[in-house]
């Protein structure tokens, strides 16, 4: 077994957080930040992170998982009303042998409509105009 490598304070979502990239946030705490992720495997698919720097499940704080956890539900609650969807799909991957891309913990929450199928991932970027629109009507349903 080879141990965890080091998290990278230069990963994309920490640079979100930092604010050096932009991101279509749609929610965010003392703890959490939730974004859309730009290229989509389905309408309204968003990404929910801890501020705290963990690389993935493997070495988050219980207390952070949590309130990730917490904050995904919300989001999709959330994501189900706002794109009117059959069901929501939950993935979190870890490790680059379990899935993992991109080595900040991240939860995608991808609503999800019956017989429609997700699209690849990383597969296409969508336009800005459309995410700002996801964003918004994600950020409303979120509101109540």
């Amino acid at each position: 077994m080879t141990a965890t490598p080091a998290y990278d304070p230069q990963n994309i979502f920490a640079r979100i957080l930092r604010g050096e990239l932009p991101a279509h946030t749609v929610y965010e705490d003392d703890k959490v930040i939730a974004f859309l992720d730009i290229m989509p495997r389905c309408p309204g698919h968003t990404l929910v992170i801890p501020r705290a720097p963990a690389r993935n499940i493997l070495d988050i704080a219980p207390e952070d998982l949590a309130h990730v956890a917490t904050v995904a539900k919300k989001v999709a609650i959330a994501a189900k009303a706002a794109f009117a969807a059959d069901g929501i799909t939950i993935q979190q991957f870890n490790e680059e042998a379990g899935g993992q891309v991109v080595f900040h913990l991240h939860v995608h929450v991808i609503p999800r409509h019956s017989g429609e199928p997700m699209k690849p991932p990383a597969s296409a970027m969508e336009k800005p105009e459309v995410l700002a629109e996801h964003a918004q009507r994600l950020r409303a349903a979120l509101a109540g």
